[in-house]
């Protein structure tokens, strides 16, 4: 996969079937249009062009949100070369090309700059300032040039439409399963170790203390949770449990997330750690006293085995 990260870099494509969008996790509807340029594509003996921005388009329309993304924009390449996509163009999104008009964006930049044989795009995209641009309009422009325009329409599982947002408040809400599942693979993060205080070595549960790679991340919302660790210079992953909050055993007051990887004894300060989210077990709790926290986690432990021995994801989804 060929990666342009300016627009005065690209090269001409063959016959190419481009398909445009943020793509935040490459969610199963993302990837229904990725398969759908992908073998369209192939039908015409052309290449498979995929567009999307950096920064996400929301941190400059509406940086005061602080949007958290599902994926980074590495994240995001590595998942769409694993799918067996051609060509990622990575446009530098900016408060000027925000304010494009959608003709022009139609014109100039997506056919002007592209020159695609086909156009493949979901149902609900929009574009252009103040998004005033969809599907009839492009439609009605890739006619006059002679371009095809494929419409993907809304993906569905379990009676919820796939949606970046639905998985954002899916996560923010600790629902790890169903997130999971409109994502198509586990979700992850990647970690660095920082010093912690050491009170679940006391407690027979020595944490690694992660602060995610990426501050505009999504962390998912407080809990316990079954997960897999990724540690430097090993490729399997190793299972452990997370707790994501807190502590109000304690009395917290900073939002800590804590990872303790079983059977594993290696010092990991310092390194960064890839975990991957399989489920959510149970709420934050305050405890009266340590025996009481001893006891819960040691019945955490118990049941994140049993969920992670009969989960039959194997870590795979992120290098």
């Amino acid at each position: 996969m060929k990666v342009y990260r300016h627009l005065n870099q690209l090269e001409p494509f063959r016959n190419a079937v481009v398909t445009i969008g943020t793509f935040d996790g490459v969610h199963k509807g993302h990837q229904t249009i990725i398969r759908a340029i992908i073998d369209k594509a192939k039908s015409l003996g052309g290449e498979s062009v995929i567009i999307t921005f950096h920064p996400h388009p929301r941190h400059i329309i509406d940086p005061d949100q602080r949007l958290a993304q599902l994926t980074s924009i590495e994240e995001k390449l590595q998942l769409l070369e694993m799918l067996g996509v051609d060509h990622v163009v990575v446009v530098p999104f900016s408060r000027e090309f925000s304010e494009m008009s959608a003709e022009a964006y139609i014109e100039d930049f997506l056919i002007g700059k592209f020159r695609p044989a086909c156009i493949v795009i979901g149902y609900d995209h929009r574009f252009g300032n103040n998004r005033n641009g969809d599907i009839h309009m492009l439609k009605a422009h890739a006619a006059s040039h002679g371009i095809e325009v494929d419409e993907i329409t809304e993906q569905v599982i379990n009676d919820i439409t796939i949606s970046s947002t639905k998985i954002r408040k899916f996560l923010l809400a600790g629902k790890i399963e169903p997130a999971n599942e409109l994502l198509g693979y586990p979700y992850s993060f990647r970690g660095l170790v920082v010093k912690g205080d050491a009170i679940g070595r006391e407690l027979g549960y020595p944490t690694a203390n992660l602060m995610p790679d990426h501050r505009n991340k999504l962390v998912p919302g407080n809990g316990i949770f079954a997960v897999r660790v990724q540690v430097p210079h090993n490729n399997h992953w190793l299972p452990g449990m997370m707790s994501i909050g807190e502590r109000p055993t304690f009395d917290g007051k900073d939002k800590r997330i804590e990872v303790h990887i079983f059977d594993y004894s290696g010092d990991l300060y310092g390194e960064m750690l890839r975990v991957e989210m399989v489920a959510f077990t149970r709420n934050q709790e305050k405890f009266d006293n340590r025996d009481d926290l001893m006891q819960a986690m040691a019945a955490d432990e118990q049941q994140c085995r049993q969920l992670l021995s009969a989960d039959t994801g194997n870590g795979s989804t992120h290098a």
